[in-house]
């Protein structure tokens, strides 16, 4: 079992950013993009698609070049060039090519944010903020990174003229918050900005984000009492605002005053002004502080259930699960996982975490019928095979798991340690069944397996 930990293990630690699936290699791509080709340029293309997606990097280079010699004039093929360059860290060729892919479709957006986090991957951020701008009249949205490449090419004055401008127009969030403190950090000139944000709320009381701001900047400079006098100012100033509990509960917390931090957090948790993000590190705050005072748990557990309610639960569970897993409380983590996996079952890292910990604790029969259920979305994820046949051969059920671990090897590339697992698995199921040879055999392939690694 100490190969299949290992696996299981890394696949628990595999995080898919933004994903609940693992990537494929044709996403980016479908015949559109080609246009009207020859056979010859079709079958260079797809092959280049399919060593990329082994991750050939040369290979698929190779057939995209074959490729420019058929057709000069396809973007999606330097868009290709560029995207395997980039996998090779070969960055000025991936820039070239992202570039004449540009040339070639001016207004594509998917080029122009390779482009632009190729530039940014170079620390070439006057390259990333031109190439940003020219995304904007896309989306909007990306006016929030054009001032975190703002802050990393050391523009401060844009970057905070524009965090204002965005918070202006669409409120205050967490995300904004955190890039304008780094810059509060990193100017350093503590005495200019408290002055200035003085100022601010002289002349505009109502401006709440000034307050934040400067509860911020003293709490930084380790002037608590300070930064607790702006948040009651706030409170004065503005007796509906959400956003002073936001820094209160944090002072409430520090002075022992659990009581009131708890009513705090709930007005937080409670609040239509404050973004969900924000209400996540309420929670994580809380979570810190029930590990120190394990009396006040069943708050947390009401404070987290009322918080269900309000924003997306299956998250909420999931960062509980985390939390819990992360002190070592793995029971309760599982139960967080299996809650999540209630309200969201389509979330594959979240039934990978789940699978693993119901196989660690014994639930055979659950983590048989989760990964059933869970092999109904993903049917092409080696692992799941992998975690159902360890349920079954637990359950000795051997004729299944074999079964299930033929299925899954299907579906298993370029992947030696989980098929050693496999192989170690389909000699525990046909030693189950009582077929000897069959045991041998795959218990040498695993070994085989081993060597060749070791």
């Amino acid at each position: 079992m100490k190969n299949l930990f290992f696996t299981l293990m890394m696949a628990f630690l595999a995080i898919p950013v933004n994903s609940q699936e693992l990537p494929q290699p044709f996403q980016d791509v479908n015949q559109d993009d080609l246009g009207n080709v020859s056979d010859e340029f079709q079958d260079y293309f797809f092959e280049a698609l399919k060593q990329k997606g082994i991750e050939n990097y040369e290979k698929a280079i190779i057939a995209l070049e074959k490729c420019l010699e058929l057709d000069t004039e396809k973007s999606v093929v330097y868009f290709e060039l560029g995207k395997n360059y980039r996998e090779l860290e070969e960055f000025d060729k991936a820039i070239s090519s992202f570039q004449k892919a540009n040339d070639l479709e001016p207004e594509k957006e998917s080029v122009l944010v390779y482009l632009f986090q190729t530039y940014g991957m170079m620390e070439d951020f006057d390259g990333a903020i031109a190439t940003l701008k020219k995304l904007i009249p896309i989306d909007v949205s990306y006016k929030e990174d054009l001032a975190n490449l703002y802050l990393l090419n050391e523009n401060y004055d844009q970057a905070l003229s524009l965090l204002d401008k965005l918070d202006a127009e669409l409120g205050a969030n967490s995300y904004r918050n955190s890039l304008r403190r780094q810059i509060f950090a990193r100017t350093n000139n503590t005495t200019a900005q408290i002055e200035n944000l003085q100022e601010g709320i002289s002349d505009n009381p109502d401006v709440e984000q000034n307050y934040l701001n400067l509860i911020y900047i003293y709490g930084e400079n380790g002037e608590d009492e300070e930064a607790f006098k702006v948040a009651q100012e706030l409170l004065e100033t503005n007796p509906g605002s959400t956003l002073a509990h936001l820094a209160l509960y944090k002072f409430y917390l520090n002075k022992g005053n659990t009581d009131a931090a708890v009513a705090s957090m709930k007005i937080v948790f409670e609040s239509e002004e404050i973004d969900a993000e924000s209400k996540f590190k309420v929670l994580n705050d809380f979570l810190n502080f029930v590990q120190e005072n394990p009396e006040y748990e069943d708050e947390l557990i009401e404070v987290a259930g009322k918080l269900s309610e309000w924003e997306d639960a299956p998250k909420l569970y999931e960062q509980l699960g985390s939390y819990y897993l992360k002190k070592n409380n793995r029971e309760d983590a599982l139960k967080f996982f299996e809650l999540g996996l209630k309200e969201n079952p389509e979330n594959f890292q979240l039934t990978k975490n789940t699978l693993l910990l119901q196989l660690e604790f014994g639930k055979f029969d659950a983590a048989k019928n989760l990964s059933a259920k869970a092999l109904e979305g993903f049917p092409s994820q080696p692992l799941l095979y992998l975690f159902q046949a360890v349920a079954l051969n637990k359950l000795m059920d051997y004729e299944a798991a074999a079964e299930s671990l033929q299925d899954g090897l299907d579906y298993l590339i370029d992947d030696k340690l989980m098929e050693i697992d496999f192989y170690s698995q389909l000699a525990i199921s046909y030693n189950g069944m009582k077929n000897a040879d069959k045991a041998e055999e795959y218990r040498r392939k695993a070994e085989n397996l081993k060597k060749e690694i070791n």
